[in-house]
């Protein structure tokens, strides 16, 4: 699967099957005002049964498979509700681009920690649920990762300048 990156028909057809989500990652960075480009939307599901019952469901519409390098269109896996509350993250080549869930992504409790201060997006015509951007800079410096790590100055920069009185001093928790 080579489709062209489509966060916006990924977000519908989640939402088409009622799953419960927070985007969080690059692409909510995106979406509080960053510019560093990115080619995957990164999602947090809720881990209930029927929340992921629903996401299997997305994800059969979305013909997922686990995105491996080297393999291209990725490779199938078993897509049930079981196998995902196993899971702590995988990494999916869908038809309308990459998408990676995080259950419990770095820094952070999983979903029910990210909903909390999560915030309504416009992504096209749909609203979706973001993680505030004092979280994406949580989860981005516990990852510890130099690509996240890249991100932070100008992410710190947005969160200092939507709130001065309570400023971000920098990305190690100081």
């Amino acid at each position: 699967m080579s489709e062209p990156f489509d966060a916006e028909a990924i977000f519908r057809v989640l939402n088409q099957h009622h799953v419960q989500y927070v985007v969080i990652g690059g692409y909510a960075a995106l979406l509080h005002g960053g510019t560093k480009p990115t080619v995957d939307v990164d999602v947090t599901p809720a881990t209930d049964t029927q929340n992921l019952t629903n996401l299997t469901a997305a994800l059969v519409h979305l013909q997922a498979r686990i995105r491996v390098d080297g393999i291209h269109g990725g490779l199938p896996f078993a897509t049930d509700a079981n196998a995902l509350a196993g899971m702590t993250a995988l990494n999916l080549v869908t038809a309308y681009g990459e998408l990676d869930l995080s259950l419990s992504p770095s820094g952070t409790q999983g979903y029910p920690d990210l909903i909390r201060a999560a915030a309504p997006h416009q992504v096209g015509n749909l609203a979706v649920q973001v993680a505030s951007l004092r979280d994406v800079i949580r989860s981005k410096t516990a990852a510890g990762r130099p690509k996240d790590f890249d991100a932070l100055p100008e992410l710190i920069t947005i969160a200092n300048r939507q709130r001065p009185h309570d400023q971000v001093q920098n990305f190690r928790g100081d």
